[in-house]
């Protein structure tokens, strides 16, 4: 409890002494570069090779002859959009980036770089932190999109070119009985995940104290801290949509 109250005071802390518009607009494209942009291939890459694998394994647990094929890419579109896309892409997330905040912050305390920004006056928490997390949840409803789609074509590239299911039979198990609220589901998600990942990890790094092997602990910490609360949330948002 003691840790989430600090938690809780440091997010509080972001929306104090603010920056103008101009200073956040310009850091949050830079963040958003660096968090967006040089995460898209990896993900997209990731993505694609669960959807060939998830379409495989399907397949290959299918043996009633009497279930169409189509069910296939039914059933990797429903993985896909609920949990392969938001979810674990998430945690994917949190290793590269969520690990790369909480390093660099890490780095910063302990050469004493922002405690230099204290000292003229600038809010630390808010100029650091706070373009991070808006850029973070601009940008990953984006990178699930994106995972989504590689995700699908990855399915439909390994399913036709193996002969496990037709092209008409795998856009059809898309098309089939396709909810969109499932799409609503997944992008709130995503800006749930973004926040919790981009704060969790900022919060870390930035109350690292010693040298450089606590950085590297609280680089870890803030992976396993980020990776659990995603994980917590995603059961407490299963139980809000579904019910």
């Amino acid at each position: 409890m003691k840790e989430f109250g600090r938690y809780a005071m440091f997010m509080g802390s972001l929306f104090v002494r603010r920056e103008t518009f101009a200073t956040y607009y310009k850091l949050t494209l830079e963040e958003a570069i660096q968090i967006g942009l040089k995460s898209a291939g990896m993900i997209g890459m990731v993505a694609f090779f669960m959807g060939a694998v998830t379409t495989v394994q399907i397949a290959g647990n299918l043996v009633s002859p009497f279930v169409p094929r189509f069910v296939i890419s039914q059933v990797v579109r429903e993985m896909t959009i609920l949990e392969l896309a938001p979810t674990i892409i998430a945690i994917i997330f949190a290793g590269k980036v969520g690990s790369s905040m909480a390093g660099g912050l890490g780095t910063m305390r302990i050469t004493e770089q922002i405690d230099a920004l204290e000292v003229m006056g600038i809010n630390s928490s808010s100029y650091l932190v706070l373009p991070k997390i808006v850029a973070s949840m601009l940008t990953y409803p984006m990178l699930v999109i994106i995972s989504g789609v590689c995700a699908l074509v990855g399915g439909y590239l390994v399913g036709t070119f193996t002969g496990i299911v037709t092209p008409a039979e795998y856009i059809q198990g898309i098309r089939y009985a396709f909810n969109p609220t499932m799409i609503t589901f997944a992008i709130t998600k995503s800006f749930v995940f973004a926040f919790l990942i981009a704060s969790v990890s900022s919060f870390k790094g930035y109350f690292t104290q010693g040298g450089a092997l606590e950085v590297g602990i609280s680089t870890t910490a803030a992976v396993t801290n980020s990776i659990i609360a995603v994980l917590l949330a995603d059961y407490l948002l299963a139980e809000l949509f579904f019910e």
